[in-house]
């Protein structure tokens, strides 16, 4: 009997995208359900009661939430082209990293982002401080893991994508193969993989969605 499996999600979320991933790296067929999370379905809501969020992965009925407990769950299910190391320790300091990526770096980025103009310097101080110690971790590695694609590059993989949207919008340089090598070289290998490169979202939808999203960002920080 056939395994169902469905993933819950939005078009846009670098979240969901992890499980995307996942997924297509281990072989497994789903279904996609695309949620406007303003206006949600009873089945997402039934799913994740608790935050009513995106992603969420049903395996057969059984309804999984959160992006980085979902990765484990799917390396755990489908032990195939294994995406968490097998050493013990390794695989705790995939979790710290991986959790690091979303507490630290991400919360910076954001900062970052949202900014005004006269504020972007010192919200760049904690980004870059973040992102040197991600470049720590990438010296001598092609990928987090070695020579494949593993969970922590998933855990990373909407950075890859959104610092370059970021600096689009921002005109400015964040990432640079000069001040950030090990890092502009993961990205580039990261999004030239296929099984990554034909999964991500319309760019022109995205720079459109992030430029919306910064300007009430902006407006609402603007004094009356």
């Amino acid at each position: 009997m056939a395994e169902e499996v469905k993933l819950f999600r939005t078009w846009s979320s670098g979240y969901a995208l992890r499980i995307v991933w996942a997924l297509k790296l281990k072989g497994i067929e789903y279904e996609t359900i695309f949620e406007d999370l303003t206006n949600k379905s009873p089945s997402l809501l039934q799913y994740n009661p608790i935050h009513g969020k995106v992603p969420v992965l049903v395996h057969d009925g059984k309804p999984v939430c959160e992006s980085l407990v979902i990765l484990e769950y799917v390396d755990e299910t489908w032990k195939h082209n294994p995406l968490l190391p097998q050493d013990p320790y390794e695989k705790s300091m995939a979790r710290f990293w991986a959790n690091f990526g979303d507490d630290k770096l991400m919360k910076s980025i954001w900062q970052l982002f949202i900014a005004r103009e006269k504020d972007q310097d010192v919200a760049a101080v904690e980004a870059l401080e973040n992102l040197k110690l991600v470049e720590e971790q990438l010296k001598g590695k092609k990928f987090f893991h070695g020579e494949t694609i593993g969970y922590l590059d998933l855990a990373f993989g909407w950075f890859a994508d959104f610092v370059s949207i970021l600096e689009e919008i921002m005109s400015l340089k964040l990432v640079d193969g000069e001040r950030f090598p090990h890092l502009s070289s993961w990205i580039q290998h990261f999004m030239d993989a296929p099984v990554i490169r034909d999964c991500w979202p319309p760019r022109d939808k995205m720079i459109i969605k992030y430029q919306v999203m910064r300007e009430k960002y902006l407006a609402a920080a603007t004094p009356k």
